[in-house]
């Protein structure tokens, strides 16, 4: 699922709400790793210091890239450890208990409250303000990291929800190939006409058993529609609104008319991307990142996620980052981050590398210039969302969670339970 929201097994989340409790991390933990600029200033310290970072395996590629040309250009060094992305949150729950976090950690933005919430980032309000581009960093992001009123993570890798449409088939469909859909019901009439083509040819597809997924890619058509998903505080649902069915009622639709490509129902998530690449299916959305793993003869279009009657929008995945509140290296740790998101490593590292820049007002830079389809992704940063919620991963990413079971109701079955649904859903984020 490349860097959209990770799955989370039950037991992730008992260990590390467990192990968070034994720490007993709370406000003192959070300013214990150096709020303010520090001795360090806007750019921290480079003295000569050796960091400890982690990382989960998703975000394997730019988090290597970018530790890779700091330490080429830095007197501090970075050691960074890649994670298995399924172990990611019960490994920071023990080290957190045995009060032995690295210096620096990413997270899957989507997590990050459990970890604002909970102490385990070191206050970066100050820190932040003082960038000279500051105000131009992933809002979503930004907003994720926020506690209280105070900023505690910065973007670290971007990965958005996007439309991935074949213009050949829309070719060969009598559809203009310039003109992706711009509202659900567009979406709906182009996936039904290239799926008329036959042949083995079909109009879309999804993952209909991946609860991540469906976040990922179903509620930017609810969001750009002026309707929100969840209450501002992440504890109660609002998806079953008249939009949000409107939604399933199209993915119902094209599992009725069979316009889905054949394995949606049991898709995990595992092979979801892997499907369009073949050429045999119309227009889709996925995670922005696999526009660098399409068969380069393929004749590729990539537009926003349209909503419901129009407007569009994305959801703003992929990492956040911050400093341990227990690092006692914040200066130098800051001077990683701060050197992350300047111009040199978000243009010659993170855009020379086909990744979504982490600033807005570096959304039309030189690499991403040489490809339209780059810039329609990076421009789409400044709209985009993130959810924001405490108990997001037993609610949204568990298999065993609630909102699956909405999915499945809701576009395998008659949408009846939806209502009943959604109350559940409530009922996870408030527990």
């Amino acid at each position: 699922m490349s860097n959209a929201p990770s799955g989370l097994r039950a037991w992730a989340v008992c260990a590390l709400v467990t192990a968070l409790a034994v720490a007993g991390c709370g406000t003192g933990a959070q300013e214990t790793g150096g709020g303010g600029t520090g001795k360090g200033g806007v750019e921290g310290l480079d003295d000569g210091s050796t960091l400890t970072m982690w990382t989960r395996a998703a975000t394997k590629t730019q988090s290597e890239a970018l530790v890779a040309e700091y330490n080429k250009t830095h007197e501090n060094k970075v050691e960074l450890t890649v994670v298995p992305t399924d172990d990611y949150q019960a490994k920071v729950g023990a080290a957190a208990g045995s009060r032995d976090l690295p210096d620096l950690f990413a997270a899957d933005v989507v997590f990050v409250p459990n970890y604002t919430s909970s102490g385990l980032y070191a206050d970066l309000t100050d820190r932040i303000d003082a960038l000279p581009h500051g105000d131009d960093l992933a809002p979503s992001h930004i907003k994720a990291g926020t506690w209280e009123g105070r900023e505690y993570a910065v973007p670290h890798t971007l990965d958005l929800s996007v439309l991935f449409y074949n213009k050949d088939l829309y070719n060969k469909a009598g559809l203009d190939p310039e003109k992706p859909p711009a509202t659900l019901e567009e979406w709906d009439r182009q996936a039904r006409a290239v799926d008329a083509l036959g042949g083995g040819v079909d109009g879309t597809f999804f993952g209909g058993s991946c609860g991540g997924c469906g976040v990922f890619t179903w509620w930017p058509s609810i969001w750009g529609a002026g309707q929100d998903v969840l209450s501002e505080d992440g504890t109660s649902a609002q998806l079953a609104s008249a939009t949000a069915k409107k939604v399933y009622d199209t993915y119902r639709g094209w599992v009725k008319d069979d316009i889905v490509a054949p394995g949606a129902k049991e898709e995990t998530g595992a092979t979801w991307t892997g499907v369009f690449p073949k050429g045999k299916v119309g227009v889709m959305p996925m995670p922005s990142t696999a526009l660098g793993l399409m068969p380069k003869d393929m004749n590729i279009g990539v537009a926003p996620i349209p909503a419901v009657g129009g407007g569009e929008s994305t959801f703003v995945g992929g990492d956040a980052v911050g400093i341990a509140a227990t690092s006692k290296k914040a200066d130098q740790a800051w001077n990683f981050l701060a050197w992350s998101l300047g111009d040199k490593a978000q243009v010659d590292v993170v855009a020379a590398h086909k990744d979504v820049v982490a600033r807005t007002d570096l959304a039309e830079n030189e690499y991403s210039a040489a490809d339209p389809r780059l810039v329609t992704v990076n421009k789409l940063v400044a709209k985009g969302r993130t959810p924001y919620a405490v108990k997001f991963g037993q609610t949204f990413n568990d298999p065993n969670g609630p909102w699956l079971a909405l999915m499945r109701d809701a576009v395998f079955g008659d949408g009846a339970d939806v209502d009943s649904l959604n109350q559940d859903i409530s009922d996870s984020l408030s527990d």
